[in-house]
C-alpha cells in the first residue's frame, strides 16, 4: 500500500496517516488536493433561495440540496481527496471509497471550458475523465481545488510514464490513432488525406481546438476538439517528435 507521510504543501492536508488502502504500487505520495470550498457570497445565495423559494417546495429544496452538497457544508464531501502518487493517482470519494489508476496505463479525456455571462467571465469549468483498462471510469472536476496545478501534472506524469512506448510502435512502422487522427513515422492522416511531417508547418490549441496547419495554406489542414484526443499531453509530445526528430530520437 502506499505510504501517506509527506506533503508538498504545508496547505494542503490529508486525513490519513500511515498507509491507504488500495493504492498499491503507487510508491510515495507527492500531492493532495482538498476539496474545493464555496465561497460566502455563493453559499448565502443558495441557502437564501432554498428558504425564499419554500413557498414552491421543489424549487426550494433543490437550492437547500445544492448548498447541502458543498464541502462546506457536508462532512462527506469535504472529507475527499485527490493524491497524486510517484506512480499514479489516486481519489477516496465520499464514502472513503478509493480510486486508483496508474500513469503507465490510464487513459485521459481533458475538458476545460471557460465561460461568459453577457459577454463577462465569470469562471472555468474544468473536466477530466479517467479509463482504466478494465473499463474502469472516473470523472475529476473543479471540485478539488487548484485544477490549473493537478490537471497539467496528471498529463505530464502520463506522458512521462507512457511516451516511449508510441514512440518505440512507430519506430516498428506502427500507425496509431488519436480521434480522427492516425499518425506514425512517415506523417499524420484524416480520413480524406495525408501529410508527412515535414508539410505540417504549425500545431496549436486555440479555444479548446487541436489546429494542424499545411506549409503555405492559410486555412487549417485539419481540426479536432481536444477533448476528443486521448492523453492531450502525450500526444502533443509525440507529434512534436515526429516532426522534429523521428521516434528514434533519444528520449
Amino acid at each position: 500500500m502506499a505510504e501517506i507521510t509527506a506533503q508538498q504543501d504545508p496547505g494542503q492536508t490529508t486525513a490519513y496517516q500511515g498507509v491507504l488502502p488500495g493504492t498499491e504500487g503507487l510508491g510515495q505520495l507527492r500531492e493532495t488536493f482538498l476539496p474545493k470550498r464555496v465561497g460566502t457570497v455563493r453559499i448565502t445565495a443558495l441557502l437564501l433561495m432554498g428558504t425564499v423559494s419554500l413557498i414552491l417546495p421543489p424549487l426550494g429544496a433543490y437550492f437547500l440540496w445544492l448548498a447541502a452538497q458543498t464541502p462546506n457544508l457536508s462532512r462527506k464531501q469535504a472529507a475527499r481527496r485527490l493524491h497524486l502518487f510517484e506512480h499514479g493517482l489516486a481519489e477516496v470519494g465520499k464514502n472513503g471509497e478509493v480510486c486508483a489508476f496508474r500513469w503507465d496505463s490510464m487513459t485521459v479525456l481533458q475538458e476545460i471550458t471557460e465561460r461568459y455571462a453577457n459577454g463577462v467571465y465569470v469562471g472555468t469549468t474544468y473536466v477530466y475523465t479517467l479509463h482504466r483498462e478494465d473499463g474502469t471510469t472516473l470523472k475529476v472536476t473543479g471540485f478539488y481545488d487548484q485544477p490549473e496545478r493537478w490537471g497539467p501534472a496528471l498529463q505530464q506524469e502520463i506522458t512521462r510514464a507512457q511516451l516511449p512506448g508510441p514512440l518505440a510502435m512507430m519506430g516498428q512502422g506502427e500507425t496509431l490513432t488519436y480521434g480522427n487522427l492516425s499518425v506514425n513515422a512517415g506523417g499524420v492522416a484524416t480520413a480524406k488525406e495525408s501529410l508527412t511531417w515535414p508539410e505540417i508547418e504549425k500545431v496549436e490549441i486555440s479555444q479548446g481546438v487541436l489546429v494542424l496547419r499545411k506549409a503555405g495554406k492559410k486555412p487549417p489542414w485539419a481540426r479536432m476538439p481536444v477533448k476528443k484526443i486521448p492523453n492531450l499531453f502525450l500526444f502533443l509530445a509525440l507529434v512534436d517528435r515526429l516532426r522534429h526528430g523521428g521516434p528514434h530520437q533519444n528520449i
